[in-house]
């Protein structure tokens, strides 16, 4: 096998979208999907421990890596839901296997309600969205006046630069501030390959600012629900117990979904995969 992976793309509503493979066609397919602002070569260590006995497979989600960004700056879950529909229509990968994070899990989600048949296995680590308490408080202001807020943030976004980094290092010590449990190891792998150098000799991040306003419209709670309730296979829903994330279990959320299960890790955070990554990958492992 290489020594690491290749890089390719498909083209998805017009957009170019990268994605890496790892080899081992003859394998069973593994889809390894992201988080918001994040980037394919962020599952890298957990593609090393798993490509020898599957086809590993990790996009880039539009507006991330070295995916095309959205012309208009809008990224709707629709969009992403129909992008990952492309890529396993694409590549003929159905049935497939998911690990997912974050806004990948919640993609990969609505798409295992939406296509059951297709996924064999899912594991998404924090993909839920917002709480009930969140969404609570969101409705709680007036549609109209959350409507405007996301104009005037939508408005803001086109007026800024993205922020340069005069040194890699600089880059590197916001990556570690983002994250305190990473290693060094892990952080400066996952500065490099998700930072591009500017013409000056500066850098900046790959990601698209305009991910950072979140839409306004979303499907209703109900259709969500009723999405997860539709999900055939069997489900890991991973939490970190010191993250920001709500747990499904302690929230209610869990009660929508017939063949999950929920795992919480001690001292991780959001990016528990990268937190525990021994315990992480044993969980994984003894579920797949």
């Amino acid at each position: 096998m290489a020594s690491g992976p290749t890089s390719n793309s498909i083209i998805s509503q017009r957009l170019k979208l990268h994605y890496v493979d790892w080899g081992n066609r003859d394998a069973p397919p593994l889809l390894l999907v992201h988080g918001g602002r994040d980037h394919c070569r962020s599952w890298d260590w957990v593609a090393e421990k798993l490509a020898d006995r599957y086809h590993v497979i990790a996009p880039d989600l539009r507006g991330h890596g070295d995916s095309a960004w959205a012309p208009d700056g809008n990224y709707e879950m629709g969009a992403f839901v129909y992008d990952l529909a492309q890529l396993i229509h694409q590549l003929d990968l159905a049935p497939v296997t998911i690990v997912a994070h974050s806004m990948g899990g919640n993609v990969s989600l609505r798409y295992t309600g939406l296509y059951p048949e297709n996924v064999r296995k899912l594991v998404a680590i924090e993909g839920l969205g917002p709480s009930p308490k969140v969404l609570a408080e969101r409705a709680a202001t007036p549609f109209a006046e959350r409507f405007r807020g996301w104009i005037d943030k939508k408005r803001e976004a086109a007026g800024r630069t993205p922020r340069r980094y005069a040194t890699l290092d600089d880059a590197l010590a916001r990556m570690i501030a983002e994250n305190s449990y990473l290693t060094p190891d892990q952080a400066r792998h996952l500065t490099i390959h998700g930072i591009n150098r500017n013409e000056d000799g500066s850098w900046s991040w790959k990601f698209d600012n305009y991910l950072n306003v979140w839409p306004v419209v979303d499907l209703p709670q109900p259709d969500l629900e009723s999405l997860w309730a539709a999900i055939r296979c069997p489900t890991l829903l991973l939490y970190g117990a010191d993250s920001w994330a709500s747990n499904p279990e302690k929230d209610g959320r869990i009660a929508h979904f017939r063949t999950a299960k929920v795992i919480e890790f001690e001292n991780a955070g959001h990016w528990l995969h990268h937190d525990q990554f021994d315990r992480f990958m044993s969980t994984l492992e003894d579920f797949l």
